[in-house]
């Protein structure tokens, strides 16, 4: 796990692959807000 801070609410989490420079990193919970709607066929 690599600490990293939330690109939306600046809260400090884990996550599980090393952040890459210039790409946004979000919390479990801002996550849940910025991923795009599951498809369901």
């Amino acid at each position: 796990m690599h600490k990293a801070i939330c690109s939306d609410c600046g809260q400090e989490c884990e996550v599980p692959f090393k952040p890459t420079e210039g790409r946004p990193v979000y919390c479990q919970e801002c996550y849940q807000k910025h991923r795009p709607p599951r498809r369901r066929y």
